[in-house]
C-alpha cells in the first residue's frame, strides 16, 4: 500500500496515552456521583483532573521526537480477542497537537463558561467529553475509535439540551440525529472492511494498519470511502452537511460551543486524514475534485452568509464553516504544504473559535445579548476587551504575524501547486472573511453607542483575562514562530501524501511540494 505510516512506532515505558485518555473519564465519573449541591467541590475535582491531563499532554508534546513520521508512545494490547479488537493507541504529527488542543480547551471551557446551575453534572460531562475526544484522536483500532467517536455524542447532547438556549431541545436532537446517521454508515463500512480482510487473511481485526493491507477493488474502495466519509463530513461539518451547526452553535452554552466548534469539529477532518487517506488512497485521490469543490463552496458560502448575520453565535458558526473549508482544501490537495497547513489549521481554528465564543460569552453576561444589532459603542467603556477581540478577529481573517495566516498560506500555496483554480477561488474567501469579521466588529464595538448597553458594560476582569491569556499567547506565538509545530507535523504529512501518491502511481510535483518544511522556512510565514 505504499509508504504508509508504520504500524508500530516507538513504544513508551509508561502508558502515557492510556493515562491521558482514562484520566479525565475517571475524574468525570467521580464528579458524576457527587451530590447535586456540591458544585464547588465538583469544579475543584474537575480542575485537578483537567490540570493532570494538561500536564500529560505537555509531557507527550516534549517527549515526541521531531523528524519522525511513525506512531510514537505506542500502546498495543489485545482487548476483545474474539472480535479482533485491540487497545491500540499511538500519537504522530497528525494527532499530537489535536490532543494538546483538547487538553487546553477543556479547562478553559469549564472555567470560562461560569455555568451557575447543576454544576456537578456539567463538570462531569465536560470531563467525559474531554476523554472521549482524546481517545478518538489516539485510537489506532477502528472499532475503538468508533466507540470514542460515538461517546462524544452523549455529553455534547446533554450539555446542549441541559444548559442551552430557548431552542436547546431542538438543537440537541438535530445534532444527535445528524451525527448518529452519519455514524451508522461508518459502522457499516468498518464491519464490511473487517469482513473483507478476514476473508483474505483468515484473521478478524480492526487494527488500522492491518486493515490498510486489505486488497480492495476500486468500486469497493469508493463505496467504503463514502461510508466512512459520511460520518466525517457531518461531524466537521462540510457543506452541504452543515445545516445542524448554526442552530447547535447558537443554542449551546458557551462551554458547549467551545468544545463543539473548537474540538469536535476536528474529529471530522481528522477522520478524513487518518482513515480515508490511509485505508482508501485511490478513492481519496479520484474523489478529491469533489471534496475540493465542496471545500471551496463552503469557504465562499460560509463567508457570504456570515456577513448577513445579526447574531454573533450564528456568525461564528458560518465563519467556522468557511474556515474548515480551507482545512478540507489542504487535505485533498495532496501536497505536503497543503496537508501540513490543513493539520496546523485544525489547531489554529480551534484556538481562534474558542476565543471568539468566550468573548461572546463575556459580552452576553454583561449586556444580556449576543445580537450584533443591539450592541454598539463597547470600546468606549471596555477598551481592553475591545483590543483583545480585535486580535482574535485579525487572527480569524488571517493577518500576517498571527496564527491564522500560517495555516491558510500553506494551504493555498500547497493547493496552487496542483489545483490552481480551486486555490484562486478559495483565496476570495480570505477577502470575504475580512469583510464580515471587521464589519461585525465595527457595528458592535465602534457603532452608535446604545446607552442601555453601555451602562451595563464593564471592562474585562482579571479572571477573564487569565482564561483568555493562553489562547492569545498561542495566536501570537504560532503566527511569529510556527517552526516547532511544523517540524512535528510535516514528517507525518509527507508520509501520508507519499502513501496516496504511491497507491495511485503519481509522481511528486517537481516544484518540491513534498519536501520537508524545515525550521529555517517555518518561521515568518
Amino acid at each position: 500500500m505504499g509508504n504508509i505510516v508504520p504500524s508500530h512506532g516507538a513504544a513508551s515505558a509508561l502508558p502515557y496515552l492510556t493515562f491521558i485518555i482514562l484520566l479525565p473519564i475517571i475524574f468525570g465519573l467521580i464528579v458524576g456521583v457527587l451530590p447535586k449541591d456540591k458544585g464547588g467541590i465538583a469544579k475543584v475535582i474537575g480542575g485537578i483532573g483537567m490540570a493532570a491531563t494538561a500536564v500529560l499532554a505537555v509531557a507527550i508534546m516534549f517527549i515526541f521526537a521531531t523528524g519522525k513520521s511513525g506512531y510514537q508512545m505506542v500502546t498495543d494490547h489485545t482487548w476483545i480477542s474474539q472480535l479482533g479488537i485491540s487497545w491500540h493507541f499511538g500519537v504522530d504529527g497528525l494527532s499530537l497537537f489535536l490532543v494538546v488542543l483538547v487538553a487546553l480547551l477543556a479547562p478553559i471551557a469549564l472555567y470560562g463558561a461560569q455555568e451557575k446551575y447543576r454544576t456537578t453534572s456539567f463538570v462531569a460531562w465536560v470531563l467525559i467529553l474531554e476523554g472521549a475526544c482524546i481517545g478518538s484522536f489516539l485510537a489506532l483500532d477502528v472499532f475503538v475509535f468508533f466507540i470514542f467517536f460515538e461517546l462524544t455524542l452523549i455529553p455534547t447532547y446533554f450539555m446542549v439540551a441541559g444548559w442551552g438556549g430557548k431552542e436547546r431541545g431542538k438543537a440537541a436532537l438535530k445534532f444527535f440525529l445528524y451525527t448518529l446517521l452519519g455514524s451508522a454508515f461508518l459502522l457499516a463500512g468498518m464491519l464490511i472492511l473487517a469482513g473483507l480482510h478476514q476473508s483474505q487473511t483468515g484473521t478478524l481485526t480492526f487494527d488500522l494498519t492491518e486493515l490498510a493491507k486489505t486488497h480492495l477493488t476500486y468500486s469497493t474502495e469508493v463505496l467504503l470511502f463514502l461510508c466512512f466519509s459520511a460520518a466525517f463530513v457531518v461531524k466537521t461539518p462540510i457543506f452541504p452537511f452543515h445545516t445542524w451547526s448554526p442552530l447547535a452553535y447558537k443554542e449551546s452554552p458557551i462551554a458547549g460551543a467551545v468544545m463543539l466548534a473548537g474540538v469536535m469539529a476536528k474529529l471530522g477532518t481528522y477522520g478524513l486524514v487518518r482513515f480515508d487517506l490511509t485505508l482508501f488512497p485511490r478513492a481519496s485521490y479520484r474523489l478529491a475534485p469533489l471534496f475540493l469543490t465542496l471545500g471551496v463552496i463552503g469557504i465562499i458560502y460560509g463567508a457570504v452568509v456570515a456577513a448577513w448575520q445579526k447574531d454573533f453565535k450564528r456568525l461564528v458558526a458560518f465563519s467556522s464553516l468557511s474556515h474548515l473549508g480551507f482545512v478540507v482544501l489542504g487535505i485533498f490537495a495532496f501536497t505536503a504544504q497543503g496537508l501540513t497547513g490543513g493539520i496546523l489549521q485544525m489547531f489554529n481554528h480551534g484556538i481562534v473559535t474558542a476565543a471568539m465564543f468566550l468573548l461572546i460569552g463575556m459580552i452576553t453576561r454583561r449586556t444580556g445579548s449576543w445580537q450584533i444589532s443591539s450592541l454598539g459603542g463597547i470600546q468606549r467603556v471596555a477598551p481592553v476587551l475591545a483590543g483583545i477581540t480585535m486580535v482574535v478577529v485579525l487572527a480569524g481573517l488571517g493577518l500576517p504575524g498571527l496564527n491564522g495566516f500560517v495555516g491558510e498560506f500553506l494551504i493555498l500555496t500547497g493547493t496552487f501547486l496542483l489545483h490552481r483554480w480551486w486555490a484562486v477561488a478559495a483565496a476570495g474567501g480570505v477577502i470575504l472573511s475580512a469583510v464580515y469579521l471587521l464589519w461585525a466588529y465595527q457595528r458592535a464595538f465602534h457603532g452608535t453607542p446604545d446607552e442601555g448597553i453601555v451602562s451595563r458594560m464593564k471592562e474585562i476582569n482579571i479572571k477573564e483575562s487569565l482564561i483568555l491569556a493562553p489562547l492569545i499567547a498561542l495566536i501570537v506565538f504560532i503566527g511569529v514562530f510556527p517552526a516547532p509545530m511544523l517540524d512535528r507535523i510535516t514528517p507525518t504529512a509527507n508520509s501520508i501524501v507519499a502513501h496516496v501518491d504511491s497507491a495511485n502511481h503519481v509522481a511528486p510535483p517537481s516544484t518540491g511540494a513534498k519536501s520537508t518544511l524545515s525550521s529555517s522556512n517555518g518561521g515568518g510565514k
